[in-house]
């Protein structure tokens, strides 16, 4: 049952990192990673542990709970039990003054915890060097994300049409679709990165629902099911004729996701103005992939598409009304919002076999959120999409 993490992928990925730092931050004399999510990506399985990474003496993976599991999964080659944080520190002798760690999640009583075994005098961020490691997909990764693609091309183009029903709550419609895509594959979960930041397979909404405030740093909205759970859906909205039906879903493959969004127009079209309005979207998504090839800045791409576009188009342009995003498209892998991100402020250049989303999207009052979204993986010849080329409109 076990899919392993092949050992030359997990050595290419540690002598990358380890090349970034050195580049970033010559001198630095050890690493450690606490995350779930890079845990996988080093080791090849994810467990209560940490990996210490230093310099220039091979890595150390500690495991508390399940090191049976650890050892199980991964081929890892240094894998070691520890019932705290004292076994790991007595084991790895002298502690640098500074340590390097994922500062955007640990939380303060685990860095205290942590100090208290391992006396180190500062901490400093290692979290763009990783980001900008797993950014560079590999083909082992892009053979498993090319797969997600095809199957989420299936379930958005072509299965989901089939479970739309007058009368169904949005609730009903989140259900079914996850019941779809678990029987397609899907590994049951959109992991992000965003601290405190849960999904279960993304947004969807029937008409203005799709335009509703919601804390997700997105173009889209959703009534959710309660302020307790402000996702999935409201069991009270229910479909009519008429409405626009907004899916915007990851789907995942062995820990790998793809981001596609699907309307669908149910019983009758949506007005010729919003339809409109959503092939514009789709205008500027294929100029935006043309642009995504190797050396390419992201803010300069961006500045492009958006200095392209008037004033009144602008309004209500990936968002609405003040909740406007600032980007058209993010990078995308173990998680759904990895870097690069197609935004201003983001300089470092485009590098092939990079995977962004781009989702060019607009808040139509009275109607919702048109527009579309696919994954693209950067080539000289410009994006390639892995997600299908419909145009993301369908008369159901």
């Amino acid at each position: 049952m076990n899919k392993r993490v092949p050992v030359s992928e997990l050595h290419d990925r540690m002598h990358r990192f380890r090349r970034r730092m050195d580049l970033c931050h010559p001198g630095w004399e050890w690493t450690i990673i606490f995350s779930k999510t890079n845990q996988y990506y080093f080791t090849g399985t994810m467990q209560d542990g940490m990996l210490i990474i230093p310099r220039d003496e091979e890595a150390v993976y500690w495991v508390r709970r399940s090191y049976e599991r650890a050892v199980d999964e991964s081929l890892f080659p240094d894998i070691r039990h520890m019932s705290s944080y004292r076994d790991a520190a007595a084991g790895m002798g002298r502690v640098p003054d500074i340590l390097y760690t994922e500062t955007e999640i640990l939380p303060l009583a685990m860095f205290q915890r942590l100090q208290r075994y391992f006396p180190f005098e500062k901490a400093r961020s290692a979290d763009a060097q990783i980001m900008a490691v797993r950014a560079i997909k590999s083909e082992y990764e892009l053979a498993i994300m090319e797969k997600t693609g095809r199957l989420h091309k299936r379930v958005l183009e072509d299965l989901i049409p089939e479970i739309l029903e007058e009368g169904m709550s949005e609730a009903d419609l989140a259900n079914r679709l996850f019941s779809v895509m678990m029987a397609e594959g899907h590994h049951g979960f959109a992991r992000f990165g965003m601290f405190d930041t849960n999904i279960g397979i993304g947004q969807l909404g029937f008409g203005e629902s799709s335009l509703y405030p919601t804390y997700f740093d997105g173009p889209g909205g959703n009534y959710g099911m309660s302020p307790a759970m402000p996702f999935w859906g409201s069991r009270e909205r229910k479909l009519k004729k008429g409405d626009l039906v907004f899916i915007d879903a990851a789907f995942g493959l062995e820990g790998y996701h793809t981001d596609k969004t699907m309307n669908y127009m149910f019983g009758r079209p949506i007005p010729d103005e919003a339809v409109e309005l959503h092939y514009r979207c789709v205008e500027i998504q294929k100029k935006a992939a043309s642009l995504l090839v190797p050396g390419a800045i992201p803010a300069e791409i961006y500045a492009e598409i958006t200095g392209s576009l008037d004033d009144e188009f602008l309004e209500n342009f990936m968002g609405y009304k003040n909740r406007k995003v600032k980007f058209i498209g993010h990078g995308i892998g173990l998680q759904i919002d990895e870097v690069p991100v197609i935004a201003a402020g983001f300089t470092e250049p485009l590098e092939e076999n990079m995977a962004i989303a781009l989702e060019p999207k607009k808040g139509v009052p009275g109607i919702g959120l048109v527009g579309t979204e696919n994954t693209y993986l950067v080539t000289p010849e410009g994006g390639r999409c892995i997600t299908g080329n419909h145009s993301g409109l369908i008369l159901v």
